[in-house]
């Protein structure tokens, strides 16, 4: 059997198993996934809308608004009006998400750790390296978009951050404070 085939099954499924573990590691903070990736999208994209943040999370915008209300309950994230459309609210973390994000951030590194065990740090970077190449042959095939952005850019442009050991490789400081995917 061509194992090709099987590419779009293969990536769907890593990325299902890593969200498992992913949560499996988070079951301490209280929150669910979807609640730690709007909290990280949040930090790298402050001053985002609703709608935007629905689009780069990939989720429906009555989903979002559930996690945004139980995140603002929690002190996490603020609402606030927006200086140029008095309908529309912008999205902020707050002081207190910061020891949140840490954590959570903390969390990725072991489940990443445990995910790539076994891959050396040439392997580790080469997997990254050729992800982020089918990303970019995706996301030029889509109409209007910007060929190789990823939806959560790193915010650090390291390039050799996927050669180094998963709990070493730390994404979580700076962002990209821009709207844009």
């Amino acid at each position: 059997m061509d194992r090709l085939r099987n590419f779009g099954f293969l990536l769907k499924d890593v990325s299902r198993l890593s969200g498992l573990n992913f949560e499996r590691e988070a079951s301490s903070l209280n929150l669910t996934l979807a609640q730690c990736k709007v909290l990280i999208y949040l930090q790298r994209n402050e001053g985002i809308s609703q709608v935007r943040l629905a689009e780069l999370t990939d989720t429906d915008p009555m989903t979002v608004v559930r996690n945004l209300d139980r995140l603002e309950r929690d002190g996490l994230i603020e609402r606030r009006q927006d200086p140029a459309d008095r309908r529309a609210r912008r999205l902020f973390t707050t002081g207190a998400a910061a020891a949140m994000l840490d954590e959570i951030w903390r969390i990725a590194d072991r489940a990443r750790a445990a995910s790539l065990a076994g891959l050396s740090a040439a392997e580790r970077a080469q997997l990254v390296g050729l992800l982020e190449r089918v990303h970019a042959n995706l996301t030029a095939l889509l109409p209007g978009s910007e060929a190789g952005a990823l939806p959560c850019p790193p915010p650090e442009a390291d390039e050799d951050a996927a050669a180094q050991p998963a709990a070493e490789t730390s994404p979580r400081r700076g962002g990209n404070k821009k709207e844009s995917a």
